[in-house]
């Protein structure tokens, strides 16, 4: 199965996204929520800062875990502004 480029209103909702965790992360170091979380610091970064804007559903777990943000949260979030509600 080869995935489908995302379109650009998936890349806005993994931006958005990004900037809730770096927003829920508050005082937290990123450091410290990544290990939490148990991905690398580059990763979150990355997530963070809209450069990886599709990271898989396990890794949006754990940073909800870590964060105490609910996955519905995160959810409400992704699907804001989509014309339709897609997968990526």
């Amino acid at each position: 199965m080869v995935r489908q480029p995302l379109t650009p209103e998936q890349i806005a909702a993994g931006q958005r996204v990004g900037a809730a965790l770096r927003a829920a992360r508050a005082g937290r170091s990123l450091v410290e929520v990544a290990l939490a979380a148990g991905i690398s610091p580059e990763t979150l970064r990355k997530i963070e800062a809209g450069r990886l804007p599709a990271p898989a559903f396990g890794t949006v777990v754990c940073l909800s875990q870590a964060l105490d943000l609910p996955l519905s949260d995160l959810a409400d979030i992704w699907l804001a502004d989509l014309p339709i509600r897609q997968a990526s």
